[in-house]
């Protein structure tokens, strides 16, 4: 997702709405810049409309008015390999987990590196890394429909970053874990933020964003607003 003439923006929305039949109307003209390399926090109440904003940015749904671009290219226009590509750029770790519950911990992890057809070995190491973070190495070979819910969120994440893409959306990741294992989280997070790639996480959880300097902005009755500006690390 490179694009010399996108200014350092990765993200780019545009009075972007978002509407379910009947007449539901989950974001209205919701507008943001979200550059290179920042870490931005989105919050607001269950149901304000975090998820769905997370799923027009990786074009699981279309927006209904307005304009999305990623790594400056209007994501609505791409088809086929471009938009295959495109995902493959893009780490998603859902809150409804969507992993492959008949799985190991490690099959699941490793999706996304064997479709970019890495190496076995560097697959091997990047499992067995990411799993040490996350303090799941002894649940490597476990079936994931086995786990906590807690145990398959950290999966969820793990499997969202392990391909080191540029864009990494994160909804609720925190949700079902202790202040211990949310610190771990956290720490893989920055860790991926400060190798280059541009992290969105939706969260209603403001200890994890309490005391960052990342920018932070609340989704409101379907609009954006600003919480906090960001400042340089």
């Amino acid at each position: 997702m490179k694009d010399d003439n996108r200014n350092g923006t990765m993200i780019e929305m545009i009075k972007v709405s978002k509407t379910y039949p009947p007449d539901v109307y989950a974001l209205r003209d919701v507008s943001v810049s979200i550059a290179d390399a920042e870490m931005f926090f989105l919050t607001g109440m269950s149901g304000a409309g975090k998820t769905t904003l997370l799923k027009l940015l990786c074009s699981m749904e279309y927006p209904s008015n307005g304009l999305i671009e990623i790594g400056g290219r209007d994501i609505q226009k791409m088809r086929g390999k471009k938009l295959a590509k495109m995902r493959q750029k893009i780490g998603v770790a859902y809150q409804d987990f969507k992993l492959l519950l008949d799985r190991t911990v490690a099959e699941n992890v490793a999706i996304s590196m064997e479709v970019s057809y890495k190496k076995p070995q560097l697959i091997n190491k990047r499992v067995k890394d990411l799993l040490e973070i996350l303090a799941l190495t002894d649940k490597h070979n476990a079936i994931t429909g086995e786990l906590s819910r807690g145990e398959q969120q950290r999966v969820a994440l793990a499997r969202a970053v392990a391909n080191s893409p540029t864009l990494i959306l994160v909804d609720e990741p925190t949700g079902n874990l202790d202040a211990t294992t949310t610190a771990r989280v956290m720490q893989l997070l920055t860790k991926c933020n400060n190798s280059g790639a541009t992290v969105v996480i939706a969260t209603h959880d403001h200890s994890i964003y309490r005391d960052t300097p990342h920018r932070i902005m609340e989704l409101r009755n379907g609009k954006l607003h600003l919480v906090r500006e960001g400042s340089a690390q």
